[in-house]
């Protein structure tokens, strides 16, 4: 019988301590800390706070990982942790607790592109990628548009934002309208009032590659939203805002192209 890798992945690129373990390709645990609730009244992510509430949360994360996998480190065939791209504080309380485990150990570590693990995770649910692959990334730091011909190895870029990602942009817009971090929660919890109709909102820039003065166009209007009529009208204008940022996203990653 074929034997069938047991990896332990650590993934610390920016607020949160994750924990992933897989067996050949199936995966066995995928355990989260958040330190977003520390985030929240700074209005966004603070490298330095986000550095220390990982080395709080490694250690009892990893065990949650091992527990929920039944598993113990000493099974381990492999470390993975992400390298980059993220912050550079974050990144390195991963790496160093990566590099303790595989010395201590005495297995194989890898440095993984967190980028290209977005695009390689989804084999674990749907099987191989097509060869090649386009994949659109949109988190909160990064909006890429990708061409995988080799998820192992060729990951090419084909486009992406030379200032702010997506998830900036929403973080930005959030500020002026006086709306909590994170601002996707607040969004998720809203009825949804605001329908498909042309945005009020103009992109500062006609160029393709940046988000750059999105926030700003709306920084007076906002400002008299808050300061007249409160929240009644920062829903449906979230709303929209959050409904308009799909279709840019695809628009302005394939004029790059």
């Amino acid at each position: 019988m074929k034997h069938e890798p047991l990896v332990l992945g650590l993934e610390t690129s920016c607020d949160e301590t994750g924990v992933g373990i897989v067996r050949g390709m199936t995966l066995l645990a995928d355990a989260v800390a958040s330190s977003v609730d520390e985030h929240a009244r700074f209005g966004g992510v603070v490298p330095e706070v986000a550095s220390r509430a990982h080395l709080q949360a490694m250690l009892p994360t990893i065990d949650r990982a091992c527990h929920e996998a039944g598993v113990k480190l000493r099974d381990l065939d492999a470390i993975a942790v992400t390298a980059g791209p993220g912050l550079a504080g974050a990144l390195l309380v991963g790496v160093a607790a990566a590099k303790a485990l595989s010395l201590s150990l005495g297995i194989p570590l890898y440095g993984v592109n967190h980028l290209g693990a977005h695009v390689s995770v989804d084999v674990l649910e749907h099987g191989p990628l097509p060869e090649p692959t386009m994949a659109l990334l949109v988190s909160g730091g990064h909006s890429n548009l990708l061409l995988v011909p080799d998820v192992t190895h060729d990951i090419r870029s084909l486009g992406s934002t030379i200032d702010d990602a997506a998830g900036e942009a929403f973080d930005k817009v959030a500020r002026v309208l006086g709306l909590p971090f994170p601002v996707g929660r607040t969004l998720t919890e809203w009825p949804k009032t605001a329908t498909a109709r042309p945005s009020p909102f103009r992109v500062a820039s006609r160029r393709a590659k940046t988000w750059s003065g999105t926030s700003s166009t709306i920084r007076s209007p906002g400002s008299r939203l808050r300061s007249r009529v409160g929240c009644k009208l920062r829903k449906p204008r979230g709303r929209l805002f959050q409904w308009q940022m799909s279709p840019r996203v695809f628009k302005k990653q394939w004029l790059t192209c």
